[in-house]
């Protein structure tokens, strides 16, 4: 919050003497055009130290002032991955010189913190579209629908390897927002890739996949594992499959072996999240 404009000495002696006046606080304020808390606070000091003047203040007086935090508030709503050093810089450049750990006491007062960005898939224009229409189309959709589906997917788990962290300055409930996410892509490295899945009653089985993953090895999990998970999970007649749009689950040779044995699929838009459904 900015520093409010201190009153004047002659002001002051003119509050304290409408104060030994008689006057009230609320009557000074109004003959003066002064805010009452201004008022109040003056005939404190006054009382307390038999002066108007201007004390000595206690302390190092403040470097970072309410120019220096508009620019700096400025800087991160532009570029949210901007760092601390950089913002030291940038001051250096004004002649405010201020350690970087004052910057970042500054930003956290007004409420602006470091954290780590979100990540999300890379979607283009024809993705967004795709998403949007797939939720307009499953808006009214009876929850017994969802209950009949059994979610699939396969993923890689990190045992190794080097994730590097990056931060963001943003403000509470901004996570989301575009300039404080990370574009990601699937499948980022591992070492042991996994089938699984589930439904609305539970999970299924879960198969730890050998070596290279093809249509082939694809088609035999899927001949291994889907039907006993049906029947595991108590799916009732006319469930469908939803798997993602990975090319061995889009192949021919895997469209045909799911028509020769009767597996529906639930329509599924491209890069959409893995948090399904």
């Amino acid at each position: 919050m900015p520093r409010r404009k201190e009153l004047s000495e002659d002001l002051r002696s003119r509050i304290v003497d409408l104060h030994e006046a008689g006057k009230g606080y609320k009557s000074i304020s109004k003959s003066l055009d002064v805010h009452v808390s201004m008022v109040r606070q003056t005939v404190y000091k006054w009382r307390k130290f038999s002066t108007v003047a201007t004390l000595p203040r206690r302390g190092r007086p403040v470097k970072m002032t309410a120019r220096a935090q508009r620019r700096m508030l400025n800087e991160i709503k532009k570029n949210p991955r901007v760092s601390a050093k950089d913002l030291q810089k940038s001051l250096a450049h004004a002649n405010i010189f201020v350690d970087t750990s004052t910057i970042r006491k500054t930003l956290n007062k007004n409420g602006v913190h470091g954290r780590t960005p979100q990540r999300k898939p890379l979607l283009s224009k024809k993705n967004i579209a795709a998403h949007l229409k797939f939720a307009k189309e499953h808006l009214d959709v009876p929850q017994h629908h969802w209950q009949n589906i059994l979610w699939t997917d396969e993923t890689k788990m990190e045992s190794f390897g080097k994730n590097t962290q990056h931060y963001v300055w943003r403000k509470k409930g901004t996570a989301h927002q575009h300039q404080n996410l990370i574009p990601s892509v699937k499948h980022g490295g591992g070492s042991i890739m996994v089938w699984g899945c589930f439904a609305a009653s539970g999970p299924g089985r879960i198969v730890v996949i050998d070596g290279k993953m093809n249509s082939r090895v694809y088609q035999d999990i899927l001949h291994e594992n889907v039907r006993p998970s049906v029947r595991q999970l108590k799916l009732c007649r006319g469930w469908v499959m939803q798997q993602d749009n990975d090319p061995k689950h889009t192949s021919n040779s895997t469209k045909e072996w799911l028509q020769q044995n009767k597996i529906r699929l639930l329509e599924w838009p491209s890069q959409s999240p893995d948090l399904n459904p």
